[in-house]
């Protein structure tokens, strides 16, 4: 079994954990299970007790970091099912959610995969390599507004409607298949200044199009909402505005869209009371042991 260290670095640990305030006989969920990290010292907290954990991935190299606890069980799903696998595990209510919405680090390494343009290999991004379609086939199969709405949606690229338009007078002649190829079609369309930050715009956008991540944390969240019980907490961090705006949203507001409900009174109605008022952000201790945790943000929010 991989370590934890191996395949992932944990951002924010000591920081997440201790806002779960756990207790060693309720019920938790990790949704981003990855490579055990936050799961391992959710269960140290769980010591002696009759709690139960669950891990959810839809990755196959993350169920082979599965825990071998008494108090764990891994389900090999996306986390946009967590009410549905409750369920079905005889679960109503928990007391704790927990998500770490960035991708790992074994996945960027893993050249085979194409989350990142450091390597030359094939285009699939795909979380879940039993389903979906890959990046290729989204750059080849794409209508052009589309793949210009996925750019500027899911990436903030101004400059997304030329991106689309070059992605597809290309493919007119040619397939895009591989990483290098792909690079040199819309490299040339960043400054040099820019480049690596624009290049990792697009394939963010990319990554989250291929494995429909705004949907799926929609549907998490919302689940988490009749998951959660009161004097619960879900835990989250978000490594990008789209996702952060999302979290904030929900929990401030107890609606995706940020819509605010008041009572007779002028109270909000909201199912949550925020933790930490302010987002928590990663020490520069950290930050310079792990970069990754540069764009990290923790929000923290208890039941009602």
């Amino acid at each position: 079994m991989a370590e934890a260290n191996e395949y992932h670095i944990p951002v924010l640990l000591h920081e997440s954990i201790e806002g779960m305030n756990i207790n060693p006989n309720g019920t938790y969920i990790d949704v981003t299970f990855g490579g055990g990290g936050h799961s391992k010292h959710i269960l140290s907290k769980m010591e002696g007790g009759a709690g139960m954990l669950y891990g959810f991935d839809q990755d196959a190299d993350a169920e082979a970091n599965r825990v071998n606890h008494p108090n764990f069980t891994f389900v090999r799903s996306n986390f946009r099912y967590i009410k549905n696998f409750m369920k079905y595990h005889g679960v109503e209510q928990v007391d704790g959610i927990l998500a770490d919405l960035g991708v790992s680090s074994h996945h960027f390494d893993d050249e085979e995969r194409g989350f990142s343009f450091r390597f030359e290999g094939p285009l699939d991004m795909r979380m879940n390599k039993r389903a979906g379609r890959t990046a290729a086939e989204i750059l080849n199969e794409y209508e052009e507004s589309k793949l210009a709405d996925v750019f500027y949606l899911y990436g903030e690229l101004k400059n997304s409607r030329r991106i689309a338009a070059t992605i597809v007078r290309y493919r007119q002649t040619n397939p895009i298949e591989r990483t290098e190829q792909f690079l040199e079609i819309i490299k040339p369309l960043f400054t040099r200044e820019r480049e690596k930050k624009e290049l990792a715009k697009v394939f963010q956008a990319l990554r989250i199009e291929v494995n429909q991540e705004m949907d799926a944390l929609r549907e998490m969240l919302l689940s988490a909402n009749q998951l959660i019980k009161p004097g619960g907490r879900l835990v989250v961090i978000t490594y990008h505005s789209l996702e952060d705006r999302m979290v904030k949203n929900l929990m401030r507001s107890g609606n995706i869209e940020g819509k605010i409900v008041q009572d007779f009174f002028g109270k909000v109605e909201t199912p949550y009371r925020l933790i930490n008022r302010r987002v928590i952000i990663a020490s520069p201790e950290e930050v310079d042991r792990n970069p990754r945790a540069r764009s990290a943000k923790l929000r923290i929010a208890e039941k009602i």
